[in-house]
């Protein structure tokens, strides 16, 4: 795959026809001889990294597999479509090969994409019809016939007993194929196959675990070939181009940047401690604690929490008479004038490259390394569980959700515990999940605010 710059592309890796006639679901076997211009390169694999993190939150929450099934069709529908229909097919095979690029660089980026571009495969199978299915399996070459007649009546009451144990009719004429047990491990382990002498019996409808599994086998092995290229050269040649778009890219944040509060910019310093106990996350709450408490935050505490506070409205002078009304109690008014005032004009844009400087998101917080003494980062991350599950109760979270928080926060998914906090302080949901201390704080005044309008 070529990356180049022209204004009009010369050539397609499928035409319109092409496109109709191939299978509905890529299998991503090659990359496509085709230009690809820069600008696509990136905005490709955005779009594509939409629908993946978005997957891989509805799975950590637990959704049922029809919840999933709608997501998925709901997620690829609003960040998948283009506005040439010729060209959705060389989208989807872009945007997957250039996040192979950006996920096979270490172990984690790689078990997270293997994750969650198996459950996309998975779901987008589900989503077609009978025939498009047999395509998808056609092209993995699979060896495996349907069960013919004589065999299905021989086998029907002991696949009857499978189904019924899963609340499920009986078979009557359903399509059934024979395989090796071991191909299908997860119907296997859940119950929902007959099995004899070493082959398992699957039904068409669960033949999507057949086929997952053969692709996420094909992806693994792609991903460790991928990750050797990349280090062995790519990484080297691309290093003016291509390499800082991908290093990037994995730690993208794709939300609004928060850098303007729009809609609560009448936050004075006079509302602060309040707003602070009823609207900050965690990250922010304590930040603006241990600045009470200690009256001093090292650059880490002052960058994390004075952007933060710029992009819930605090303009300026109220930011520089905050500051230095904490700062000044423990090294003077001096001290703070020729130190810290500066810093804090540059935050805003008033000093130096004049840069208007946005807040940070949580993916930049979570990936923040705090050294002693420094109070920056994400709790969720950071805290032993005993601080956490004391920082939390005296932000008010019960002890049923804060179990759910804890139980998140063991299996690293730091901003869903988070939203979970969100949810059991707030009593209500958080779709979209929390991706940004300044989307809490909004969410949080936009339930807020119309109590306190109507209490008074």
């Amino acid at each position: 795959m070529e990356i180049v710059r022209p204004q009009n592309r010369r050539n397609s890796f499928s035409s319109s026809n092409d496109a109709v006639s191939a299978p509905t679901i890529p299998l991503y076997r090659s990359a496509p001889p085709l230009e690809v211009r820069l600008e696509d390169f990136e905005s490709f694999a955005i779009d594509r990294l939409r629908v993946l993190k978005g997957i891989s939150d509805g799975m950590s929450r637990g959704k049922k597999s029809e919840e999933m099934e709608n997501l998925v069709k709901d997620l690829w529908k609003m960040n998948m479509r283009h506005q040439d229909a010729s060209q959705v097919l060389n989208k989807d095979i872009i945007s997957h090969f250039v996040l192979r690029l950006v996920y096979c660089r270490t172990e984690d980026l790689r078990k997270w994409f293997l994750s969650t571009e198996s459950a996309l495969f998975r779901y987008r199978f589900r989503l077609l019809n009978a025939e498009a299915q047999r395509a998808v399996m056609e092209e993995f070459d699979l060896p495996y016939k349907a069960v013919s007649n004589v065999e299905f009546e021989s086998i029907k009451e002991k696949l009857g007993q499978v189904a019924r144990s899963m609340g499920q009719p009986s078979p009557t004429d359903a399509i059934f194929y024979k395989v090796p047990f071991e191909e299908v491990p997860e119907l296997v382990a859940g119950r929902k196959v007959f099995i004899n002498q070493g082959y398992a019996y699957v039904a068409m409808n669960q033949i999507v675990s057949l086929v997952a599994t053969l692709f996420r086998s094909q992806l693994s092995k792609a991903l460790i070939l991928t990750n050797r290229k990349w280090t062995s050269s790519v990484r080297e040649q691309e290093k003016h181009r291509l390499t800082p778009i991908v290093e990037a890219l994995s730690s993208s944040y794709l939300g609004p940047d928060y850098s303007q509060s729009k809609e609560y910019a009448d936050i004075s310093l006079k509302d602060i401690d309040q707003v602070a106990k009823s609207s900050f996350p965690l990250c922010m709450r304590h930040l603006f604690d241990k600045l009470k408490e200690d009256h001093h935050l090292k650059h880490g505490g002052r960058m994390q929490l004075g952007l933060f506070l710029k992009g819930v409205g605090i303009n300026l002078d109220d930011a520089l008479a905050f500051w230095r009304s904490e700062f000044s109690k423990k090294v003077g008014l001096e001290k703070f004038e020729k130190q810290y005032a500066y810093n804090i004009r540059h935050n805003y844009g008033k000093e130096g490259k004049r840069t208007d400087y946005t807040p940070y998101s949580c993916q930049k917080i979570i990936s923040s390394t705090p050294g002693a003494g420094d109070h920056h980062g994400c709790p969720y991350r950071n805290f032993s569980e005993e601080n956490l599950r004391a920082a939390l109760s005296r932000m008010g979270v019960n002890s049923w959700a804060m179990e759910d928080v804890m139980d998140k926060v063991k299996n690293r998914h730091y901003q869903l515990a988070c939203t979970l906090t969100f949810e059991a302080l707030h009593g209500m949901t958080c779709d979209a999940g929390i991706n940004h201390p300044n989307q809490y704080f909004s969410d949080s005044q936009k339930i807020l605010k119309p109590k306190k309008d109507s209490s008074a």
